[in-house]
C-alpha cells in the first residue's frame, strides 16, 4: 500500500523501550492505527514453508531439532527432487499462498550439485508466479546473485535474538555472520526476511535490542517473522515454558510501529495459540502466516490450510493478493 508517510531508521533503544513497555492496550491501539495507515487490515499474506532438506545440520542452535548433535525424533531427509518441490508449490498456490519458501538445514550454501538443484527449484517456483523465498544458511554475495538471477524474491535469515544474548544460544557462528549474509542478500537485490524467536531465555531488553537492530538497518526487512519457541524434545531448550501470548502481541505491535511498511509474520508457535489469541496478534499488526497441507512448519506442528481458512472466515480476513514487483516500493 502506497503512503506519503516516512520510514524511520534512526530509532533509539530508549524510544523502542518506551513503546514496548507501555500499557498493552495502548500499545495495540497504536500498532493497529499504524497498521491501517500502511496496510489493508483485512488482508493476510499466506505463505507456505517446505523443508527441502531436513536434519543433519552441524550447527548447535539450542532451539533447533535439526541439529545433528541433538537426539530428537526428527528424521534426516536428503534434498527433495525438484519435481516434488514444484508440485508442492503448485498445491500451495492453488490453496491461496502467494509466497513459497524452501528451507534446507545447512550451515551455509556450498557451490555444489545441491545448490545447482536449489537454483532449478527457484526457477521452477518462480515460473508459477509465486514469490520465491529460500532459507539456506549463510551465503556469499556471489551465491546471492545466482539466486537472484534464478528469480529468488526473498531470502530468510533470522537474527534469532539480540547480539548480546546470541552466544548463549549458538556457538557455531557469530551474530556478525547473520548480518553479513543479510548484507549480501541486499547487495544482490533480493528482499530480506528477518526476525527472531522469543522464549529462548532472553530478557525483554534482549527483545528490544533485536528489534533495534532490525529497525535501524538501512532498509527495514520487507518481512519480519516473530516466532515463539517451538520446544523440541531432545534440544537444550525443550523444557522452557510456553511463550505467553501477550509477549507475542507486544513484540508484534512494537515491530509494526517501528517498521510500518514491513510484512510482520506470525510464525512459529501458532499451534499452541487459540483463534482468539491469533486474532489479538492480527489486531496488533501481524499480516502474514505460514500454512500448508502438511500441517508442519519445517519439523514442528503448525495449523493446516483448512483450519486457517476457517479462522479467516470467522475473523473476516482474506488472503493477500500481492504483485511481486510492487512489494518494495514503500521501503
Amino acid at each position: 500500500m502506497q503512503t506519503t508517510k516516512q520510514l524511520r531508521h534512526d530509532w533509539t533503544k530508549e524510544e523502542i523501550n518506551t513503546l514496548y513497555h507501555q500499557p498493552l492496550l495502548e500499545l495495540v491501539y497504536q500498532a493497529a492505527t499504524v497498521h491501517r495507515d500502511w496496510h489493508k487490515p483485512s488482508e493476510i499474506q499466506v505463505c507456505t514453508l517446505l523443508s527441502v532438506k531436513t536434519g543433519g545440520c552441524p550447527e548447535d542452535c539450542s532451539y533447533c531439532g535439526q541439529a545433528a548433535r541433538y537426539h530428537t525424533d526428527i528424521k534426516v531427509q536428503a534434498l527433495l527432487p525438484t519435481e516434488t518441490v514444484i508440485a508442492h508449490a503448485q498445491k500451495a498456490k492453488d490453496a491461496g499462498s502467494s509466497r513459497f519458501c524452501m528451507a534446507a538445514a545447512w550451515r551455509e550454501v556450498r557451490n555444489n550439485r545441491d545448490f545447482d538443484r536449489i537454483i532449478d527449484m527457484v526457477k521452477g517456483v518462480n515460473e508459477l508466479g509465486l514469490e520465491v523465498c529460500c532459507t539456506l544458511g549463510m551465503l556469499t554475495e556471489e551465491q546471492a546473485l545466482r539466486l537472484q538471477e534464478a528469480g529468488l524474491y526473498a531470502y530468510n535469515h533470522n537474527l534469532d535474538t539480540s547480539e548480546e544474548y546470541y552466544d548463549e544460544i549458538i556457538s557455531t557462528r557469530k551474530f556478525d555472520n547473520r548480518i553479513n549474509t543479510i548484507n549480501n542478500v541486499r547487495k544482490a537485490g533480493i528482499t530480506v526476511c528477518s526476525g527472531g524467536i522469543i522464549g529462548l531465555g532472553e530478557t525483554h531488553t534482549d527483545r528490544i535490542s533485536m528489534l533495534l537492530t532490525l529497525a535501524t538497518m538501512p532498509k527495514h526487512p520487507e518481512s519480519v517473522p516473530v516466532n515463539a519457541l517451538a520446544r523440541v524434545k531432545g534440544t537444550p531448550l525443550e523444557d522452557h515454558p510456553k511463550v505467553a501470548v501477550w509477549d507475542m502481541v507486544r513484540m508484534i505491535a512494537t515491530a509494526r510501529i517501528i517498521m510500518p511498511a514491513s510484512i510482520v509474520r506470525l510464525s512459529a508457535g501458532r499451534i499452541e495459540m487459540s483463534e482468539e489469541e491469533q486474532a489479538w496478534c492480527f489486531m496488533a499488526g501481524a499480516n502474514s502466516i505460514f500454512t500448508g497441507e502438511r500441517e508442519t512448519l519445517l519439523v514442528t506442528p503448525n495449523p493446516g490450510i483448512t483450519e486457517d481458512m476457517q479462522m479467516f472466515k470467522n475473523l473476516g480476513l482474506q488472503p493477500m493478493i500481492k504483485e511481486k514487483e510492487a512489494t518494495c516500493t514503500t521501503i
